[in-house]
């Protein structure tokens, strides 16, 4: 397939007249779409080479349905928290994210992934790579908004980047990074000119929690939705499937619901299964987003967004 074959949306871009000192609004304008898919993937607890086969697998299955980039779940290596990780993480670049290296590069499209991460001073991290179609790590991103019994297992990133590749600018960030009160990551990724947020995840909820109730409303809906409808970007997550076995979570599931949100609403959401991996595939129509710098601050001062309020 073509690397880059854009589809386009129904509504075509509008371009400013060369006399029109601002651009126009970017609330509904759209240069195209790409396709992503969100590879549910079982993630087995301290089995690297059974999950990295499941994401060779989940890549070429992508490939399959002509996506533009594949979005694998958090830490599909050792699973999110798992023992193992402390004593047997890899580096980056690695033997494990070579595979997926090869993976992106065999099959001609972007792949972001969740791996764990052994630094050279020996501490580990919570990371998620973007490699382009080429087979090369464009982006490295260390996780921020760690969860508290994650700490023992992962040390807290530093940097925050966004990308720009033929796709759209791309921004990286993980799971609890879009929790309401890590909003402010993906509020810089957006400052930051990206048009698209792709969050590799591991979403858990109790064992006794079924496809009858809903836990991802308020905890995951309500802040993509913040992140699109405020700044005209697309927020999309992939958590791994399956039972949690080691760690602090011992017993909990990962459920699947992957989600696609921009400015429109759910564009996507995968089902809810704790037992088997799915590809769930997404056209998203890129945004163009017209405010750059301070234009931005004055964009969200007219969508009543406040700038300037202390806490009660």
């Amino acid at each position: 397939m073509a690397l880059f074959s854009f589809r386009k949306s129904s509504t075509s871009p509008v371009a400013p007249a060369a006399s029109t000192p601002t651009p126009p609004p970017a609330a509904s304008i759209f240069a195209g779409s790409i396709r992503v898919g969100m590879g549910q993937l079982l993630v087995e607890g301290g089995e690297p080479e059974r999950n990295l086969e499941r994401a060779e697998r989940m890549v070429a299955e992508a490939a399959s349905h002509q996506c533009d980039v594949v979005l694998l779940p958090e830490t599909l290596d050792f699973a999110w928290t798992h023992p193992s990780a402390l004593t047997e993480a890899q580096p980056i670049p690695g033997p494990y994210s070579d595979r997926l290296c090869q993976a992106a590069r065999r099959h001609g499209l972007y792949l972001c992934a969740g791996l764990t991460e052994r630094a050279p001073d020996g501490r580990n991290y919570n990371a998620a790579i973007l490699i382009n179609p080429q087979g090369e790590i464009i982006c490295k991103y260390h996780k921020i908004n760690l969860l508290e019994v994650e700490l023992p297992f992962y040390a807290v990133g530093r940097t925050l980047n966004v990308v720009e590749t033929p796709l759209g600018k791309i921004g990286v960030n993980i799971c609890a990074d879009n929790f309401l009160d890590g909003l402010p990551i993906g509020h810089t990724l957006a400052r930051m000119g990206a048009e698209f947020i792709l969050s590799p995840s591991s979403w858990t909820v109790d064992y006794s929690i079924t496809e009858e109730h809903d836990p991802y409303r308020e905890k995951w809906v309500k802040p993509y939705s913040i992140l699109a409808q405020l700044y005209n970007v697309s927020v999309v997550g992939t958590t791994s499937v399956g039972y949690i076995v080691g760690g602090p979570y011992e017993g909990k599931k990962s459920v699947g619901c992957s989600l696609a949100v921009d400015a429109t609403g759910i564009r996507a959401q995968g089902v809810f299964n704790e037992f088997a991996g799915d590809l769930v595939v997404a056209d998203l129509p890129r945004p163009v987003r017209a405010e750059q710098g301070t234009q931005i601050g004055q964009m969200l001062q007219r969508k009543g967004y406040p700038l300037d309020t202390l806490p009660a």
